[in-house]
């Protein structure tokens, strides 16, 4: 019978899209007046992860990367029926690319360890890169299939799984321990239980590391760690619109947008 071992689900706390706001000073996504959720595709990976240890046992973990203030996300998760977490907290994150990220993140898992698959959303509503979910797979030497939207089957030391690509699909199978990516909408989380909600908020206790506990140092991570910088910043505004009434008779108002368009009339 296939038993899994650790499934580590990576979860990011965002602002939702509409309420986004950026630093034009520090360039960075400005966080303060908007309001926060769990990004909707780490909850589909979340509720696959689920969706396996019922049918295939092992423990879910919850690992995530951010201020102090993302544990009450996490405990949501926790009351989802995730059975454990770890949050790395740690000022010297801040302003860490993709590229930081993916390598912190590796640097927890392997210290988390004994695990069968890591499970991650396709992308972060904020950033949108979708390099993560690679990135993380290349630090731990494993392998990664992306866009992921269907578990197919579990056997003892693989997975096979079917991925959105372009104008189709594909069946992959691959090694287990591996990385997947889950597409946004695939599944319906479920809903947290309320009872277990409470006792996650008044009796869990999230596990919390720092840049050292991972073996990392200042100068590997952060801004002085990234690969990318943004250097400029443009806001988009919309087009405006011209908007003109026309009144009249039907046969008034037909002569008069004619004219306006630079039609031709026709005359019978």
């Amino acid at each position: 019978m296939v038993s899994l071992r650790n499934i580590i689900v990576t979860m990011k706390v965002t602002p939702k899209p509409e309420e986004i706001r950026f630093d034009p000073v520090t360039k960075t996504v400005d966080r303060s007046k908007a309001t926060n959720e769990i990004n909707p595709a780490d909850k589909n990976a979340l509720e696959l992860a689920l969706q396996l240890k019922e049918k295939y046992g092992g423990r879910v973990i919850i690992l995530s990367m951010g201020p102090p203030f993302w544990d009450q996300f996490i405990k949501m998760g926790i009351a989802m029926g995730a059975d454990d977490a770890v949050l790395i907290s740690d000022r010297a994150l801040g302003g860490s690319d993709a590229f930081v990220t993916s390598k912190v993140l590796a640097a927890a898992i392997r210290k988390i360890g004994d695990y069968s698959l890591v499970i991650t959303g396709e992308e972060s509503e904020d950033g949108s890169t979708g390099q993560v979910p690679p990135g993380i797979a290349e630090w731990l030497g494993i392998p990664v299939v992306t866009y992921v939207s269907q578990v197919i089957d579990v056997t003892e030391d693989s997975i096979i799984v079917k991925r959105t690509i372009k104008g189709g699909y594909e069946i992959v199978k691959v090694r287990m321990p591996a990385v997947i990516s889950v597409e946004l909408g695939v599944n319906t989380p479920r809903f947290p239980d309320f009872e277990r909600l409470q006792w996650a908020q008044s009796q869990f206790k999230t596990t919390v590391w720092g840049i050292k506990d991972l073996g990392l140092t200042e100068d590997e991570v952060g801004f002085k760690g990234s690969l990318t910088a943004v250097t400029e910043l443009k806001e988009l505004r919309p087009r405006e619109r011209l908007r003109q009434f026309i009144e009249g008779s039907p046969e008034e108002i037909a002569r008069e947008l004619i004219k306006r368009l630079g039609l031709k009339q026709l005359t019978s």
